[in-house]
């Protein structure tokens, strides 16, 4: 009985916090992501296909840069101190394919629509972002999270997300 009231205080207060907090109002643009977004200069098949080496170099280089950053801002500071670089290393992965355009990256506010990484979405949006754009920039692109490190990940890659209502509840109701 004792832990049914619990419970249902608990719940009363996470909905009384729901109703309270008009969470419309925080557009995605006050969240604490940093997307990436990676475009190619067409939808030609080769295009396509160095975009994603492109990417894989472009991860390789900031994986150590961004992995272990504290907040957003940090990530922003850090990747914008290394734009040049990251250019640097879309272009070499362009020539060494027989590409003759280049690549431009910038950080910028950017609508994004709503995305789904493994069991994280993302809501539909402004968002701060890494732009990369290789040559004309038209083609397909690819997106994900440079923070927190959804992409950028040093070791095994796997990130848990936790709920720290969630815990509360399941160590109340494993006590007893």
């Amino acid at each position: 009985m004792k832990k049914s009231a619990v419970f249902l205080l608990l719940l009363a207060a996470m909905l009384t916090l729901i109703f309270c907090f008009d969470v419309s109002d925080m557009g995605a643009s006050d969240c604490a992501y940093l997307r990436i977004h990676i475009r190619a200069d067409s939808n030609a098949s080769a295009a396509q296909t160095v975009k994603y080496k492109v990417r894989d170099a472009v991860v390789s280089y900031l994986t150590p840069i961004a992995a272990d950053c504290e907040n957003k801002e940090e990530a922003m500071a850090r990747v914008r101190a290394v734009l040049p670089a990251i250019e640097a290393a879309a272009e070499q992965v362009l020539r060494e394919n027989g590409f003759s355009y280049g690549a431009r990256a910038r950080l910028c506010r950017e609508q994004f629509p709503t995305r789904v990484y493994e069991n994280v979405t993302l809501e539909a949006g402004v968002y701060d972002a890494l732009i990369l754009e290789l040559g004309e920039g038209k083609g397909d692109n690819w997106w994900c999270v440079v923070y927190p490190p959804l992409c950028f990940t040093s070791g095994n890659g796997n990130i848990r997300y936790k709920s720290k209502i969630a815990e509360i509840i399941r160590s109340f109701f494993a006590e007893g």
